[in-house]
């Protein structure tokens, strides 16, 4: 298994790989062309590293964020997804280490992230890795019609 960044001519099998997370959490997802320039468009402050075998198996998706505790930088990882075949390999491991790696190369203090309280299995890989739960902490988001109104625009 090789972790690397992302590079464009990845589009198409991230895609497939974005597919494949968009089914397993029940989520409606766009045509693949869409999905194929959504990540050659996504944000240029996104960072993706990916782990591949004979194909792209898993990604991290992830920014820089600042401010954080002391002031210091860190990362917001938003997907860790490992294809459904490949589970229980370590990959997922692999990446966040990879990841963590990444943070103290550049300096960055921290890795922030969220998880679904109700799958089970995830939460006890993110404990197993030596996350803190911030129990303390509640995940807002702003979206759609809100997310319109907020900014004057309905």
């Amino acid at each position: 298994m090789n972790i690397r960044f992302f590079q464009p001519a990845d589009a198409d099998e991230l895609a497939c790989l974005f597919e494949e997370m968009q089914a397993y959490y029940g989520v409606l997802c766009p045509p693949r062309q869409a999905v194929v320039i959504g990540i050659l468009n996504r944000p240029p402050q996104t960072e993706i590293l990916v782990a591949e075998t004979d194909r792209i198996v898993a990604a991290a998706a992830f920014a820089a964020i600042y401010p954080g505790p002391g002031l210091q930088p860190g990362f917001f990882l938003k997907e860790l997804y490992v294809a459904g075949s490949e589970r229980g390999r370590d990959i997922g491991t692999a990446l966040m280490k990879r990841l963590a790696g990444l943070a103290v190369e550049r300096g960055f203090g921290r890795i922030d992230w969220t998880a679904a309280r109700a799958n089970e299995r995830l939460l006890k890989f993110y404990d197993e890795l030596g996350g803190d739960r911030k129990e303390d902490r509640i995940f807002y988001r702003l979206e759609g019609e809100k997310l319109k109104a907020l900014a004057g625009l309905e």
